[in-house]
């Protein structure tokens, strides 16, 4: 009965901290700031400048790239874990430790079915970086005496860019492929940049910050015929488009619970066992998880990814009917904007994802502009950053484009409601500020910007 009541207890209290604050920035009236607005302007500074918590109230929540709001039934099958099952799973002597085993390997049957993996293939981590650190380094240090090179893209999450210029730094070749301006890598090129001493391929599923789906059926099947391992970062991807790791070839795939409404701090790699993939381990110890991840797992969070990869099995459809049609109605509105643009393939992308430009602002000032709305211009890696995104750059947008762009995350809690008030909210807003910029003036006067010599400073 008492841990009946703590669930039940949490699932009130989050479903109803949801509504609360999915419905605050819609449905509650916010005060104004009091600055006045310029004379003549369309809408009010004090409207646009407006912050949500200074009165209590909380932002709208459109990060889905960054994290996802932890499902209800999902903290309530991590609380039995805080409370009485808090046995460490790797103590096989008593009861304690049988019990908490036991759930482990549930999480673990579940997070392998999402893909069509065996449980086995799961190796449990503190999350996506650190699955793509063991991903890379593991096979090429492993591998690294006879093969010394390696395949990936322009576009790939930092982790990845960066681990492969540690793996430069140690004597490794890497080819950063570049994609087409949607997005999409050249399979062509792939296929020509294998060499005899190639030994992985690292692409992407879906981008972070574009939502691009590439290919991974086409380059499982290149990998796989040239005999070299294929990894591909599905932090965005996983439980959200339809991946079956044997189908597309993938050796490896690195694996977030916290972008599918489950907890921080815990994530997975799929390591093939056959054909068997090597690794060097990364991190030494009592021989964990296969001997590939050694310390002592955590059972709430590991068992909490479980669940939640459990609900995306069977929220599936669900999510997918409620994200493509919010997603289409927000896209279609910005769209229908003048001067905006859809950055990615409109194709090939996980619908959940919207990134667009608004030409005439800056992303950073459009974001303060709306502190009613929790969104980002980039990764949430770099998002303190004031350089352009290095994505968008390797789409081939300029500067001034990729300064300009804003990312849109859709999930399984947003509400109707909330994207019609982004809509009203950013149509307001961006009107107010291009009628601030003089390059907006120019432009409704006719005048091609590409045509005039700026001064030089």
């Amino acid at each position: 009965m008492y841990k009946f009541r703590i669930g039940a207890g949490v699932r009130r209290f989050s479903v109803s901290a949801l509504r609360r604050t999915s419905s605050s920035g819609v449905k509650q009236a916010m005060p104004t700031s009091g600055a006045q607005p310029p004379q003549g302007s369309s809408i009010s500074l004090k409207s646009a400048t407006r912050d949500p918590s200074e009165y209590g109230t909380r932002p709208i929540y459109l990060d889905m790239q960054a994290t996802t709001p932890t499902d209800p039934r999902v903290l309530d099958k991590m609380l039995e874990f805080y409370t009485g099952l808090y046995g460490n799973p790797h103590s096989s002597t008593h009861a304690y430790g049988w019990e908490t085993d036991k759930a482990v390997e549930e999480a673990r049957a579940n997070v392998a079915a999402v893909i069509g993996a065996d449980p086995k293939e799961i190796i449990f981590t503190s999350g996506a970086t650190e699955c793509n650190n063991m991903a890379l380094k593991g096979v090429a240090r492993f591998y690294g005496k006879s093969k010394k090179h390696i395949i990936t893209t322009q576009t790939e999450h930092k982790c990845v860019l960066d681990s492969c210029r540690h793996l430069q730094d140690e004597g490794f070749e890497v080819t950063y492929l570049p994609v087409n301006s949607d997005g999409l890598i050249d399979l062509e090129l792939l296929e020509k940049s294998i060499r005899k001493d190639t030994c992985l391929v690292s692409v992407m599923a879906v981008n972070n910050e574009i939502g691009v789906i590439q290919p991974l059926e086409d380059i499982g099947r290149i990998c796989r015929s040239h005999k070299v391992f294929f990894h591909t970062d599905a932090a965005q991807a996983y439980g959200k488009i339809p991946i079956d790791v044997n189908k597309c070839n993938i050796d490896l795939m690195s694996i977030s619970s916290h972008k599918i409404y489950g907890p921080m701090g815990v994530g997975a790699t799929f390591v093939r066992r056959r054909p068997r993939v090597r690794l060097d381990p990364i991190i030494n110890g009592g021989g964990q998880e296969r001997g590939l991840r050694s310390g002592t797992l955590a059972p709430p969070l590991v068992c909490g990814f479980g669940e939640a990869a459990r609900l995306m099995v069977q929220e599936y459809d669900a999510d997918q009917a409620h994200i493509r049609a919010l997603s289409t109605k927000l896209m279609d509105a910005l769209l229908s904007m003048d001067h905006t643009q859809l950055n990615g393939s409109r194709i090939h992308r996980y619908p959940g994802c919207v990134n667009v430009s608004f030409a005439y602002i800056e992303g950073e000032s459009l974001l303060m502009a709306l502190k009613d709305i929790a969104l980002s211009s980039g990764s949430a890696c770099t998002s303190a950053s004031l350089e352009p995104s290095y994505v968008l750059h390797a789409l081939g947008a300029d500067d001034a484009l990729a300064h300009s762009s804003i990312r849109f995350g859709i999930g399984r809690f947003t509400t109707e409601a909330e994207v019609d008030y982004v809509i009203q909210a950013l149509t307001e807003r961006v009107k107010f500020l291009r009628e601030l910029s003089p390059l907006w003036e120019m432009v409704n006067e006719g005048i091609d910007l590409n045509s005039i010599e700026w001064a030089g400073h």
